[in-house]
Order: structure tokens, then sequence, then C-alpha cells
């Protein structure tokens, strides 16, 4: 139908573009006239003359535009904000170069190792990169996703290695999106578990190849033949058996089978004959992201195509920024990432989230422009998400209010030390609802537990859970002043099985860490067949030589020991109590920084009721 306004109205007259006119909605008169070839005064008349009071400043509506257009013969696309950036930052990376056999060139295989907790999966990458990985975890699992590259037989191989455990169901998923062969690892004492299934429909979900490491071997009560039955039902069906499934039996532990392992993933990538693209821009995936404390927002990304370098833009979800340094999985810097290759990225604005894609673009304004839409639309998006929080309960009331036959709902803020946790801890948890009790995440976020996320908990009436991070002193005693329930774990199963405890009324008395003292450093000594002291002030309650100590920076826990040695100048010292200066030995700790704090606990018993 025909638009009813005043006709008689007579434009500059100069042709307005041909095709379709892309035009971001909410643009003033002045920035919309030039896109057709008119001035901000022609639209101001123009709607004058059709009784719309606008001033060249003035936000335009979507009808106004239209009706100008139209006035003047322009075909306009009105697009929300950042729209036109992003269709453009698409049309950058059209596919149809992958069809082209000359830009293809050979890339190494991305290969990803999976099976149930325990299985052995990072004792295998251990073997094969010749590094201790495992003493490095907590409880020994694996809680983030590792991506390294290793050269084998002349070329590289880039290996990721993902977690186990049920709760990191997501992150395993991620790991077989962006892989080109699965391994599977299953141990031959324990056989097919819960996540060795869920490992095995990930893969078969993203169709790629399986090969099937049955690991343990050597232990006494390992079955092979059971474990191979098992794998049957699930159609990997052994060569030995008739079937297509390449299996190798191996003990990671004592360096049995791996070289044959390799041997036959890179006999399956050969057949598979893995090519990218590695000119033009580079993207891919962010496998893991954290706030690192001096280097800002750290992205782990794996490249898919084309060649990431640094001076880039790029837009990751919606964060952006430009590659201020490229870092490999060695800890070396390199100036530039191709296909298959995974690297540490810094110089993002802020912490994009584990499984977006990231781009590079044409140019910064491009990025910050798509960056800048897209955490607008999360932030919207999380907003309308916030309507589901209620009054909540604490932790400890939950189950009086099951009993009395109301539904309780449990608010949460929920921080964690890198996306990928966040996430899995979110996943895990939202497992736990049931009819009676809800859970609502008030707030989510990656970095250590500030003021801010106690005042919103007490606000909410919230429980805050902090995973591998912890309070500082200011946001422990605001806690302790409004009596918001802080509880803080590095072994994800028992921070499900204190919930589950409390929904069931059977949280027992048990030990509770008790911060006993606190020291911020200041300066660094070098010592010689010592190693460092930190030269710190105490600045809350008393640091006691032989006690328990966590290390933190920025609020996440760094390491774990027992101070070795505590000195008052040169005078070695039992105990320094608030206010004093003292010199502090780690018993295996040497990467010390100052503002580094150091947080002595013991263990008390406690009853939570």
């Amino acid at each position: 139908m025909q638009p009813s306004y005043n006709s008689n109205y007579t434009a500059t007259n100069a042709p307005v573009p041909e095709g379709t006119i892309i035009v971001e909605r909410g643009v003033s008169a002045q920035e919309f006239a030039p896109k057709l070839n008119r001035t901000a005064a022609d639209v101001i008349r123009f709607l004058l003359q059709n009784g719309e009071m606008v001033t060249a400043t003035m936000t335009l509506t979507d009808e106004q535009m239209e009706l100008f257009a139209l006035e003047v013969g322009a075909e306009v696309l009105l697009v929300e904000p950042g729209q036109q950036e992003e269709l453009e930052l698409q049309a950058m990376f059209d596919d149809s170069d992958d069809d082209d056999e000359s830009l293809q060139a050979p890339r190494a295989p991305v290969i990803t190792v999976m099976g149930h907790v325990d299985h052995g999966k990072t004792t295998l990458l251990d073997r094969i990169r010749h590094a201790n990985v495992v003493a490095g975890e907590a409880g020994g699992i694996t809680q983030h996703i590792g991506a390294y590259m290793v050269e084998r037989d002349g070329g590289n191989v880039t290996f990721i290695d993902t977690p186990g455990h049920a709760a990191f169901t997501k992150m395993r998923a991620r790991g077989a999106q962006v892989t080109d062969i699965v391994v599977l690892v299953v141990a031959a004492d324990d056989g097919v578990m819960p996540q060795t299934v869920e490992a095995i429909n990930h893969a078969k979900a993203a169709d790629v190849p399986i090969v099937v490491a049955v690991n343990k071997i050597d232990k006494d009560n390992a079955d092979p033949g059971r474990v191979l039955s098992q794998l049957a039902e699930y159609e990997l069906v052994p060569e030995a058996w008739g079937g297509d499934t390449i299996v190798v039996e191996m003990s990671a532990q004592q360096n049995v089978g791996v070289d044959e392992l390799l041997e036959q993933l890179l006999a399956v990538a050969e057949v598979e004959e893995l090519t990218a693209n590695p000119t033009g821009r580079a993207k891919g995936i962010v496998l893991e992201a954290n706030l690192d404390t001096g280097r800002g927002p750290v992205a782990t990304v794996l490249v898919d195509k084309g060649t990431l370098k640094v001076g880039d833009p790029i837009v990751a979800g919606g964060s952006w920024g430009r590659v201020r340094a490229l870092i490999d999985d060695k800890g070396n810097q390199v100036k530039e990432a191709g296909p298959s290759m995974p690297v540490q990225v810094l110089g993002l604005q802020s912490v994009p989230n584990a499984g977006d894609e990231f781009r590079a673009a044409d140019n910064e304004k491009t990025a910050k422009t798509v960056g800048e839409a897209r955490e607008q639309r999360q932030r919207l998006k999380a907003q309308r998400g916030d309507a589901r929080v209620q009054k909540g309960v604490k932790l400890e009331d939950i189950f009086s209010q099951i009993q009395a036959g109301e539904v309780a709902t449990l608010n949460i803020v929920l921080k964690a030390d890198v996306q990928g946790s966040l996430e899995a801890v979110t996943e895990a948890l939202r497992r736990l609802e049931r009819d009676e009790v809800k859970l609502a995440f008030v707030h989510r976020a990656v970095g250590g537990i500030t003021e801010n996320d106690i005042s919103l908990a007490a606000t909410t009436n919230a429980t805050l859970i902090g995973f591998n991070v912890r309070p500082d002193r200011k946001a422990r005693d605001l806690a302790e002043a409004e009596h918001v329930e802080v509880r803080t774990y590095e072994i994800i199963y028992k921070l499900l099985e204190d919930i589950e405890r409390a929904m069931v009324g059977m949280l027992a008395p048990e030990f509770e860490e008790v911060v006993t003292g606190e020291a911020e450093v200041r300066e660094i000594f070098r010592v010689p067949r010592i190693g460092a002291i930190a030269g710190c002030i105490v600045r809350s309650g008393q640091i006691t030589r032989g006690s328990k100590v966590r290390f933190l920076r920025d609020g996440t826990i760094i390491w774990k020991g027992a101070i070795q040695s505590l000195k008052r100048f040169k005078d070695d010292a039992r105990e320094v109590r608030e206010g004093f200066e003292c010199g502090v030995g780690l018993s295996d700790f040497q990467d010390l920084k100052p503002g580094d704090l150091i947080e002595t606990f013991e263990e008390r018993e406690v009853a939570r009721v």
C-alpha cells in the first residue's frame, strides 16, 4: 500500500546509489542523508513538509527513513547497529575459495583425546610431549582444555586434551567440533564408562574417525577383551574382529604402545588428506580464555583457516582488539599462526567465551563495532534471562523449605578462574535441579571474588560459589558483615556433593578451611642455592612457619603448599603478626611477583547447619 504523505518536495538533484543501501537503525538525518547522496537539509525539509519535526542530530524512525528513500527512489535495507559490519566480516570469509585447490596446502591433523575421568588421557599426552602436565592438575583431574602442537616424523600434530569428568560434557563436545581424529582412551581395568559413551557420541556427531587406545594394560585386573566387547556394542568393531575401528593396546604409564598409537594416527591423517587455505585473514575457535594479571585477557585459540598475525584486528564473540602478542604452547612468542596451530592471543579488551568463533577483521573499527554490537545483544539477552531470579534461600536453609512443601529457589553468584570452568560448573549445577529446587544464576563471571560480587549476593540473597578463585580480604570482611554465604572449591565433584547434600538435608560436620593470615608480596629476593624469597608485609592475622598456604594472583589460586622458611630481617621467626614485614620462602614455588598475596589457612571441624 502506497504511504500517504505530501509529495510537493524537491530534493537535491543527484542520482541515488544503485542497488540496496544498508542503513543502520537509529541514525540521524546527517548520518542517513549522505548514504543516499542527499544532505541532512533535504531529509529535514521533506519530513517537515510531511508534518514530521526533526533536527539534523535527532534519531530517525524506520518509517521516516523508508518514506524518504521511497521519495528519492532509493532501495534501503535497515539493519541493527553493528549488523552491517557483521555482514561485511562474514563476506570476507566466503567459503568459495575452499573449492580452489590451488589455494589449499597440507595442514597438521587436529587430534582430540577423549575418555572417562582418570583413564589416562593426560598421562598419554604427557608421554607424547615429554612434559609433566598431570602433576599440575587439582586432584589429578584435567579441568581445562589444553592444546599442544608436537613434531612427529618431520610433521606437526596438534593434540587437544579434554576433561573426562561428566561436568565437562560441553567442553568435550567443543573439542570434537574442532577435531579431525578422536582418540578414545579406555582403561583396560575399568572398561566403558558413562563419559566414554558420551565421548563416542560427540565424536560420531562430529563425523570424525575414532581410534581407540585401550590403556592400562599393565594393571593386574586388565581385561582388554572385555573392553573390545563393550565397544562393539557402540558400533566400534575392532579391525581384528572384522570391523574398521583401529584399536591400540597400550600403557601410557609404562610407555608401552605409545609409538604404535602415533603411527596409526598419522596413517589415518594421511588417508584424510587434510588441507586448508593458509592465505588471507584467519578464523578459528576460542578453546579457552581467562583474565591474567599483567597480561589482561588471554584467549587460547585454534586457527581453522588463514594465518593469524601479530597486529591483526580480531573479534571473538563479544570481545575485540588487536593482536598484541601470540604465544605458542611452549611459551615462545611467535609472529604468526597458521591452520591447526594453537596459540594464546593477547590484546583483546575483554575475556571471550570458550567456544566463540574468532575472525580477523579488515580494520580495528570493524572489529570494535561488531564486538560491541554482539556484547550489547548478549547483555540484553542476559537481562531478559535475569527475570528468572526470584527471592532465593540460603543453601543451608534449602532443605527446610523443601520439607515445608514449598518450591525453593537457590540464587547463585558463580565465579571461576577460566571460561571453560565457568561453563562446566554452570551445566553441572543445572543438572541438579529438581521440581522442588530451582537454580537461578544471578551473575556468572571469570576472575577473583570481589566486593561487588558480595554486594550483589547480599542484595539477591544469593550463595556465592567460587571455583579455583578466592575472595580478597575486603571481600571476606564484607561477606561476614552482610552474612553472605561464600563457598570455594577446587574439585568440581566436591562442589556438586555439597549442593546435593544440602538438598537432602545432609550437610554433615566436616573440615573447613579458615584463613589465619594474609601477606602481600612487596619485593623478590634471589638467594643462591635457596631460590626466590618473598619480601612481604602482613596485612591481616599472622603468618606462621609451616602453615598451609595458598598463593593468589588477582584472586585466582595459582599454587598451594607450605611455608618452608619465615624470617624477620635476618633472624628465623616462628610467626609474624599483622603490620610487620617478613621474608617468606615457599616449599617448591618460585614464580613470585610483587602484588601477589600469600594466604595461610588451617582446617577446623565445623558443623554446617
